[in-house]
């Protein structure tokens, strides 16, 4: 599975669900500092997906995200409309929704673009029974 490049208007605009799941939505550039720092306290590593509402692919790997909090909780999961905050968005140069980085201490570990369920997973679990 890919990511998507553009808007595909005839999909309803509404937020993504992450179920039940452990996920922070980020609405502020403030949201973002603050969570980064609570990471940083805690020694937890953050999971950032950078999506869109109007994205087919972000809407797939929602709930497998939102399951994925559940199930580590160790690590932090944080979510971004890249509708929501253009500008904080474009400082990351994202190029396709949805797009993840894992971040240590602020820095940026690993990323991955598009929806791949397996390597997200992978990477996710990884980072899980590591921390």
């Amino acid at each position: 599975m890919g990511g998507c490049v553009g808007k595909d208007r005839a999909i309803v605009e509404d937020k993504l669900d992450y179920k039940d799941g452990n996920v922070h939505v980020i609405t502020t550039k403030e949201d973002w500092d603050q969570k980064i720092e609570e990471a940083n306290k805690d020694g937890k590593i953050v999971v950032a997906n950078f999506s869109a509402s109007w994205c087919g692919p972000c809407r797939v790997i929602a709930p497998v995200y939102g399951d994925m909090s559940k199930t580590y909780p160790q690590l932090m999961f944080l979510t971004i409309d890249v509708d929501d905050l253009m500008d904080f968005s474009s400082t990351w140069d994202i190029r396709a929704t949805p797009t993840f980085f894992f971040l240590k201490n602020g820095q940026q570990i690993d990323k991955l673009v598009g929806a791949n369920r397996p390597e997200l997973e992978k990477k996710v679990q990884a980072l899980g029974e590591g921390s």
